[in-house]
């Protein structure tokens, strides 16, 4: 039975035959079916909720006249990631910062979750930071056929005929590269912190760990904000119409 947080033992409790269900009708065998549901899908949860309950507040509150904190911190971080999506992207970034400002805005707090007692970070475990990856991955596929229709694919075959076969290739493997290159750049940084943490707490319960928490925090926000811009930049890269 594998290790379970308090709200991961809250809903295998009382929607484990739901979830084992579910798995089953997708020809998925539970490894553990009185606990189906992982640590890392429990702390996906709570961000979901967590990001749904502040939107629903953003929208309730919106206000000119007197605009709410929430409203100040939405228009803030909407400012930030669509200033970096247009200086990257330029003309027509607009219909990107929607996805962009809740990919980063989910990481992050997937991030930070390390640092509360009786949660952890889901994106310690590989598994969600390749959900982004591959999410992200099929996002800038799609739009780059919206942008460019089938002459997308002269993207994957060089400058010249004569080096399509050899260009075809590579350029498929280095795109799939991409999706490796995510996953494992933010999985190995917030695990590495979390182990890092972990143990120096276990050794020296006051004063020094706090260094590694803070280090833990700065490092929640550059891997939050690096997946964000390299999804940017695949996006840009995927719209132009030089290829």
């Amino acid at each position: 039975m594998p290790t379970q947080l308090l709200f991961t033992r809250f809903l295998n409790h009382h929607f484990a035959p739901l979830a084992d269900t579910l798995l089953r009708a997708l020809h998925i065998s539970p490894v553990h079916p009185s606990a189906p549901i992982s640590n890392a899908f429990a702390m996906e949860l709570l961000i979901f909720v967590a990001l749904l309950a502040y939107f629903v507040a953003v929208r309730a509150t919106l206000s000119i006249e007197k605009p709410a904190a929430v409203q100040h911190l939405a228009e803030m971080t909407h400012e930030f990631v669509g200033s970096q999506s247009e200086a990257i992207i330029g003309h027509g970034s607009e219909r990107f910062t929607a996805y962009l400002t809740v990919l980063v805005m989910f990481i992050l707090i997937g991030n930070l979750m390390g640092l509360v007692p009786g949660l952890e970070s889901p994106t310690a475990n590989a598994v969600v930071p390749l959900g982004f990856a591959l999410v992200t991955f099929v996002y800038y596929h799609y739009h780059g056929i919206r942008a460019n229709g089938w002459s997308y694919i002269k993207q994957f075959l060089g400058p010249v005929w004569w080096l399509y076969p050899l260009m075809l290739p590579i350029e498929i493997i280095s795109h799939f590269a991409r999706v490796l290159s995510l996953t494992v750049r933010l999985y190995a940084n917030m695990f590495a912190g979390d182990m890092v943490t972990l143990a120096f707490f276990s050794l020296i319960p006051i004063g020094v760990p706090l260094l590694f928490l803070g280090l833990h925090f700065g490092v929640a926000i550059i891997q939050a904000y690096v997946f964000m811009i390299l999804a940017t930049v695949y996006l840009s890269l995927a719209t132009a119409h030089d290829h």
